[in-house]
């Protein structure tokens, strides 16, 4: 398929600059994966869709602090590091600007008197290896750091963005971009889910800056996807393939989570495996998902991986035209915006 096929017009006044005012107010889009049919409910509704025996899978990951700033020691230049991910204690890869005069032994020193980091090694994919005075960098990034919003927002990061650029069920940090989906959550709706008999599995994959890597090949079939850490319980594992083995649907909220249980799962059996490591996995169509039988996602950019992702789910022509009609109903699109629920046909 081309990457044309998944491409649509959005107006920019349509990409949400700001949460909602509450999360349970956003607005849901709920479809058929076969028919097509659509409906438009509020968030706060979620729980309608779900029933006894059910299991919620969530992606359990934590945004971390990302951004850094500081200036190189003598000369204080400014300079801004986006931290991505630990490689030993102390050592992270992260993204530096001006990269091109931060040499291996260059000494940065970071803002609010947070102490210094000193650049290891330029690595092949044009990130830096760097290592900082303490072996406490998630500490440092919450004192110091600045959350890093998707680059099509807009605006500056605020105290709000702290609070509500994470799910209410984020534990584990390692993600420099937040699970979108799981935003909508309250412990209230879970609490609901919960009551309904619906069990709650979460697993992690921390998302890295690849989530918003363009697709630049004409062919979806010639991308090359970017990496991820993910990993799964053995108790999250048994409690997904037994609510399979009940005849349970498995929902998963957000495209992480899909990503994370088709990784993992064994082709013959469709069963879902525990463990840890790095995916590379790509889903479009014609592929179908193995594990998961429904969808909670936001609305994703024009010719993206994950509206691939989401077309798994349905034909691309249904997918297409749900979102046709989400800019007709003025919905809200990306990360801080509405929701779409993917749902087999009764």
């Amino acid at each position: 398929m081309k990457v044309t096929d998944f491409d649509y017009h959005l107006p920019e006044e349509l990409i949400a600059q700001h949460p909602a005012e509450r999360r349970e107010l956003s607005r849901l889009l709920v479809m058929g994966r076969d028919s097509g049919d659509c409906e438009l409910r509020v968030f706060a509704d979620f729980p309608d869709y779900v029933r006894a025996g059910d299991c919620l899978v969530v992606n359990d990951t934590r945004v971390i602090a990302a951004r850094l700033f500081g200036h190189r020691d003598p000369s204080g230049g400014r300079v801004e590091a986006f931290v991505l991910e630990e490689r030993a204690p102390s050592r992270w890869q992260c993204l530096l600007r001006p990269g091109r005069r931060l040499n291996p032994g260059a000494r940065v020193i970071l803002d609010q008197n947070a102490g210094a980091f000193v650049v290891t090694a330029r690595l092949d994919d044009g990130t830096f290896e760097v290592e900082f005075d303490t072996a406490d960098v998630l500490g440092l990034l919450e004192r110091a750091g600045r959350v890093p919003l998707p680059p099509y927002i807009q605006r500056e990061a605020s105290a709000e963005d702290r609070e509500r650029y994470q799910t209410v069920y984020a534990d584990r940090p390692g993600a420099v971009a937040a699970p979108t989906a799981g935003l909508h959550f309250t412990p209230e709706i879970l609490a609901t889910v919960a009551a309904k008999g619906v069990q709650i599995s979460r697993v992690t994959l921390h998302v890295g800056p690849g989530t918003f890597q363009p697709v630049k090949a004409e062919r979806i079939e010639d991308h090359i996807m970017h990496e991820e850490a993910y990993e799964i319980s053995p108790e999250a594992a048994a409690t997904i393939n037994a609510t399979r083995a009940a005849g349970g649907r498995i929902i998963a909220v957000g495209t992480t989570s899909v990503r994370t249980l088709e990784s993992c799962a064994d082709p013959a059996t469709r069963a879902v495996r525990a463990g840890k490591g790095r995916t590379r996995i790509f889903l479009h169509p014609p592929k179908r998902p193995l594990v998961v039988d429904a969808l909670l996602t936001n609305f994703h950019l024009p010719r993206s991986t994950l509206l691939m992702l989401v077309s798994c789910f349905a034909t691309p022509e249904h997918v297409m035209a749900a979102y046709r009609l989400a800019v007709e109903k003025r919905l809200r699109f990306y990360s801080y915006g509405d929701a779409m629920l993917l749902l087999p046909n009764a």
